[in-house]
């Protein structure tokens, strides 16, 4: 709270650099935002056999990544004894005044992460020295304090990692259903018929003449903008875009109807979703409208046992892409569209449990309990 009082980081934690002299088999972690510390350590970073200059993490202490990627990426050990990372990782421990998870709480909070993301600068490494997040000024209660605090957010955390494990199962069970009712799509174990996506519906790239980070002036209208990244987020529908075109945007664009199946081919390849209002959208994504053989959210559930494939499988080049010609050519397995009608009926029902518990998660998150840092 606002009497809390407020003390320079640098006077509680401490520096430490032991490396791995001796090339002790030790696990190699890194540090990400989406994960903590983790095995999905970068390439670049354990590109050398020669694991002796690597930063060995102790139980307790901890990790921040600086690769710009990852700004914010920062954590504590709690499991392991130890684990082995980057040298190019900054490793620090608190001293007995600080409860470690209080102080990961509040770098990761926004206002933590806002400024680390304000202090962040310089090359594609070493973006924020550890002698600069010394000069955090952090409100510092008393320990019990903090470990009501601490106990207090581990259960928010757990409540939404319970919501988000049913919406997993929700997820699960739409997909056992679609097996059930027309076999492996893969293998088409049910041998049913087989058309191209072309054949089953109407298929279009999205326009961008000119790229709205190269030409500001296209942005800030009153027409919606999704892109890919809206596309891979969302869920069976795009219920929201976070950008839109202005009248100079939406002439060199082309606006869809609401309804339309979004598909990416570029960067997150062939992840699928359908949009609720009218939209523009870029070249990186195509629309794919049904003919009365099939229904959209028929062709998106088959999409989501072939997205992985399709990406396995996607040309590199500066990143990974598909063409609209590969995607017509697609085999699609055909049932009896009244079947597909009751499948998507099913699922329409599936997304009011989905809706429901999405709504709950995002109440929780409303707790603005990292306001009192």
């Amino acid at each position: 709270m606002s009497d809390w009082k407020k003390v320079r980081l640098g006077n509680y934690i401490h520096e430490y650099s032991e490396r791995n002299k001796d090339d002790a088999d030790i696990p190699v972690y890194s540090v990400t935002n989406s994960n903590g510390f983790c095995t999905e350590y970068f390439s670049k970073e354990v590109a050398s056999k020669d694991k002796t200059t690597y930063k060995i993490v102790r139980k307790g202490y901890f990790a921040y990544n600086p690769s710009r990627i990852n700004v914010g990426s920062v954590d504590w050990l709690r499991n392991e004894d130890a684990v082995i990372v980057s040298p190019l990782y900054n490793v620090f421990y608190v001293d007995d005044s600080i409860d470690q998870q209080y102080l990961y709480y509040y770098l990761k909070s926004p206002v933590g992460s806002y400024y680390i993301s304000e202090l962040a600068s310089g090359s594609v490494r070493d973006n924020l020295k550890l002698s600069i997040l010394s000069e955090f000024r952090i409100p510092l209660p008393d320990m019990k304090t903090q470990k009501e605090i601490v106990a207090t957010l581990d259960s928010i955390v757990h409540m939404i990692s319970v919501c988000n494990a049913i919406l997993k199962k929700i997820d699960l069970l739409v997909k056992s259903r679609f097996v059930e009712m027309f076999g492996d799509p893969i293998t088409n174990s049910h041998k049913l018929p087989i058309k191209t996506l072309s054949e089953l519906g109407e298929l279009g790239r999205g326009v961008s003449k000119h790229r709205p980070r190269n030409a500001p002036e296209l942005l800030g209208g009153v027409y919606p903008l999704i892109q890919t990244g809206d596309v891979a987020n969302a869920s069976l529908y795009i219920i929201e875009y976070n950008s839109t075109y202005s009248e100079i945007g939406y002439k060199q664009s082309k606006m869809w109807n609401k309804g339309t199946l979004c598909i990416t081919i570029a960067a997150n390849i062939a992840k699928t979703a359908i949009l609720t209002f009218d939209s523009c959208f870029p070249d990186s994504v195509v629309g794919f409208n049904s003919n009365e053989s099939t229904n959209n959210i028929f062709i998106h559930f088959w999409f989501s046992f072939f997205q992985e494939l399709l990406e396995e499988q996607a040309p590199e080049s500066a990143q990974k892409n598909i063409n609209l010609k590969i995607l017509s050519e697609l085999k699609v397995i055909v049932p009896p569209i009244e079947l597909q009608n009751q499948f998507a009926t099913f699922v329409e029902q599936t997304n009011k449990s989905k809706f429901i518990v999405f709504n709950i998660k995002k109440n929780i998150r409303r707790v603005r309990l990292y306001d009192q840092f």
